[in-house]
């Protein structure tokens, strides 16, 4: 599935999740930092407990401007100041969010902005 994905394009930049296969799992790395339109967004799959995470997410993160996470499939945006974190649920597996949902995330000028797509 990764590769499929991967041939639509845009760039593909993923990290593991806790149900990947061992393969996937060998081949992603558990965060990362992507550089795009001049900000820098962090990811995550499991950013913990909601009590602090924002404040936690920007200590381990302290270079992002943001961090996308997922885990919960719960949509969740939340900021302080210039930095954000954004989980945009999911498309497939609503567990217990009322929708589905996917989320975009628009970057520019060193800035990044999040939408929340219900489905």
């Amino acid at each position: 599935m990764y590769e499929e994905i991967a041939a639509l394009g845009p760039p593909l930049h993923a990290v593991r999740g806790n149900v990947d296969s061992a393969e996937l799992q060998a081949r992603l790395p558990l965060t990362r930092t992507v550089d795009a339109g001049g900000a820098k967004i962090a990811m995550i799959h499991d950013a913990g407990p909601a009590t602090g995470r924002l404040a936690r997410m920007r200590r381990r993160f302290p270079e992002a401007d943001a961090v996308v996470f997922g885990h919960s499939h719960m949509p969740l945006h939340e900021a302080a100041g210039d930095f954000a974190i954004f989980n945009p649920g999911s498309p497939t597996e609503r567990r217990r969010a009322p929708r589905h949902t996917m989320g975009i995330a628009t970057a520019e000028d060193g800035a990044v902005r999040f939408q929340l797509v219900e489905l």
